[in-house]
């Protein structure tokens, strides 16, 4: 998540606004390692013919464990490997994998599976995935994998939990319209920031990355003014930019000056990423 963050800072900076990135979720390992042991030690003496990674920190949770066992990418020999989304394709080619799989259309576990191949028995000498995920469910995608004819072994690799409250003056920030914006990346981001650091002031530009997550923001009370066209940080961004222009411009024509969403209440000028 933080890789993730960083990338959106750096666009954000390119347009000129001024991040704030406040962590709401925090990656710890699962209550029980045991299963995800047994796994990485069936990666190696070959138990599977494909693995799935939905997530940097599904990388980075097999990445370390392949450390505490002196291994490294080069154990990933003979196993395909799928991925899902930009980022999480990147994390696995710095480990030193190229994903045989990342989804064409939509970067999601619906857009894996329309990629998916069937197992077939003739050319799948092992009919087994490995899915290391988060302890937020992936029915969708075991499911489907399943419906494929694939065995699935669906594996904690991590756990995510509510990140620490933010510093008073953030949380009054977000509170008070002191942000130009707020981006969430993530249902789960929505309900932490709420419960961490309260609701964004209703001056305050709300983009979402996708459905789910804008439907997450409505339900917290929240007014969604930007929905990403596809679930990426870079164009959650771009979205959020064009935004900003088309308000800008509306503002000029109108005769009307043109005022940051910040400036109509007092508070720090600044843009919030969570």
């Amino acid at each position: 998540m933080g890789e993730q963050a960083a990338s959106l800072s750096d666009q954000l900076r390119s347009y000129g606004a001024v991040p704030h990135e406040v962590p709401t979720i925090a990656v710890e390992p699962p209550r029980t390692p045991q299963q995800m042991e047994r796994a990485v030690k069936g990666l190696v003496t070959g138990r599977y013919e494909w693995i799935a990674f939905t997530s940097v920190n599904a990388v980075k949770a097999v990445r370390e464990k392949f450390e505490e066992y002196g291994l490294d990418a080069r154990a990933f020999a003979g196993i395909k490997v799928a991925a899902v989304g930009e980022q999480t394709a990147k994390s696995l080619i710095e480990f030193g994998v190229k994903p045989d799989l990342v989804p064409s259309g939509e970067q999601s576990a619906a857009g894996l599976l329309e990629d998916w191949p069937p197992y077939d028995p003739v050319f799948d000498p092992i009919d087994r995935v490995f899915l290391p995920r988060a302890d937020i469910a992936t029915e969708t995608l075991v499911a489907g994998l399943i419906e494929l004819g694939w065995e699935v072994d669906d594996v904690t690799a991590y756990r995510t939990v509510r990140a620490s409250p933010p510093p008073a003056e953030t949380r009054e920030a977000i509170k008070g319209g002191g942000f130009d914006a707020v981006l969430f990346t993530s249902s789960s981001t929505v309900r932490n920031l709420v419960g961490i650091a309260g609701k964004p002031h209703n001056v305050t530009v709300i983009a979402c990355i996708g459905p789910a997550t804008a439907k997450t923001a409505e339900e917290h009370g929240l007014r969604v003014d930007v929905l990403s066209p596809e679930p990426s940080v870079h164009k959650l961004a771009e979205a959020l930019a064009e935004f900003g222009a088309a308000r800008r411009d509306a503002a000029i024509e109108a005769g009307d000056p043109v005022t940051r969403p910040s400036e109509r209440r007092p508070g720090s000028r600044r843009r919030a990423r969570s």
